[in-house]
């Protein structure tokens, strides 16, 4: 595959080239060749076994939203036509509420409903599991994939992980089920589940539902290990568990650790987690993403961030149905009471996430300054960046928009190939699922 003057074969250079989104479709398909480890300044990235290249690694190429997105669908004049569309891909419909289930609202990092939402599968609609990402319970600061069947296995994951995570590592388990499945994931995921249901048709009839979160960028182990540092935690092993956000919202970041065998607590707010900390370590490829917001799922959600927030709080989420199937399955959840939830304007969701036009028209000057130093870069079809970019931004934004590009090259060394060997020996542990 020619990236700008440069060609890229495998999936490990496209982790070289800082464009991986560590997803882990690319082990999914190739499960005897690639395996997913957990590197502390990159994220999630595959590593070949024993070193090796067979023919069924290049089916890894195919599956990884690394090197690019494709907009198939068309616009929905319902919603305000092309420049909606260009700014927030399908929308079939807007609700604004929480779970139902004051325990699922109470876990949850917002209003529950991603969760609520599961268990609506699984409970009501008799679906077999519902894939999503949690804690793992040896190594705390750590995501495992999961596939969760119970009230309470899906509890044990609820609320965000700013951390990186895998989800599509266990697609097998969805496939091999003997009945559909609810998958949860951010964005890039969703979009590599897609890729992934081309290339296995069994994948796609046991694929039940897709619901994506918005997501401003995966934090790497690194953001987490120096999150921890700052809540005055200084031994790693000590920590026996860690939640980001939740338990009220927006919810505090909370590590629970052993001292001289008793059980202490240190917290953060989520402004010092997340805004102070956390976000400053996130991977080069969510810098230059064109979808934070979940354009590819049936369902994505999101924080209420237009109302007030309080300390503690419960929290409301935004729910968008993308598909009409996410706009049945919805419907069916408000209607028996899973989902306590109203339809709203589309305009709201300018309120829950300012500056979507403008985020998305930035990426195109991004692009632009990478490609003028033959720096690889993904390719974006069905997307107008150029568009919002040219009407969307100002003269200063414009201009910022490539010269900052060029700056982050410099001090990010985006010119330069990353060694493997480097990647791999960051290693903190191999990726469990």
């Amino acid at each position: 595959m020619i990236f700008r003057g440069k060609t890229i074969h495998r999936v490990d250079e496209v982790a070289a080239w800082q464009l991986c989104c560590g997803c882990g479709a690319c082990a999914y398909v190739c499960p005897d060749e690639i395996e997913m480890i957990d590197t502390s300044e990159y994220g999630r990235r595959p590593r070949f076994k024993n070193n090796s290249l067979g023919k069924t690694a290049l089916l890894a190429m195919q599956v990884c939203p690394g090197i690019g997105l494709e907009r198939v669908v068309k616009p929905d004049d319902q919603f305000g036509g092309q420049q909606f569309f260009d700014e927030w891909g399908p929308v079939l419909g807007v609700w604004e509420g929480h779970a139902a289930d004051s325990e699922v609202r109470f876990e949850g990092s917002s209003g529950g409903a991603a969760t609520a939402l599961g268990l609506f599968a699984l409970e009501r609609l008799g679906m077999h599991g519902v894939l999503h990402v949690q804690s793992r319970q040896d190594v705390p600061y750590l995501n495992q994939t999961v596939l969760s069947r119970t009230r309470s296995e899906l509890l044990a994951g609820a609320g965000s992980r700013y951390a990186p995570a895998s989800p599509c590592d266990g697609l097998q388990q969805i496939e091999d089920a003997p009945g559909p499945c609810v998958f949860v994931g951010k964005p890039c995921d969703v979009v590599a589940l897609r890729k992934a249901i081309e290339l296995r048709p069994s994948l796609h009839e046991k694929v039940g539902l897709t619901i994506a979160f918005f997501c401003a960028g995966t934090p790497s182990t690194r953001g987490t290990l120096e999150m921890i540092r700052q809540m005055g935690i200084a031994d790693l092993s000590s920590v026996i568990s860690l939640r980001y956000r939740g338990r009220g919202w927006p919810g505090m970041a909370t590590a629970q650790h052993k001292v001289n065998g008793q059980v202490q607590s240190a917290e953060l707010t989520y402004e010092q987690s997340w805004g102070d900390i956390l976000q400053k370590y996130r991977q080069w490829r969510c810098y230059i993403c064109p979808d934070h917001v979940g354009e590819f799922a049936d369902i994505a959600v999101a924080d209420a961030w237009h109302c007030p927030v309080g300390e503690h709080q419960p929290g409301r989420s935004v729910i968008i149905a993308r598909t009409q199937r996410g706009v049945e399955f919805l419907q069916r959840a408000i209607e028996m009471d899973v989902l306590q939830a109203e339809p709203v304007d589309s305009d709201i969701l300018q309120a829950c996430r300012p500056g979507q036009a403008e985020s998305k028209g930035t990426l195109w000057g991004r692009l632009v300054a990478l490609r003028t130093c033959a720096i690889p870069t993904p390719g974006y079809c069905g997307f107008d960046l150029f568009h919002l970019w040219l009407w969307r931004l100002s003269i200063g934004a414009k201009v910022k928009s490539i010269l900052s590009t060029f700056k982050r090259i410099y001090i990010k060394k985006l010119f330069r190939k990353r060694n493997m060997a480097s990647i791999e020996s960051a290693m903190v542990l191999k990726a469990g699922r």
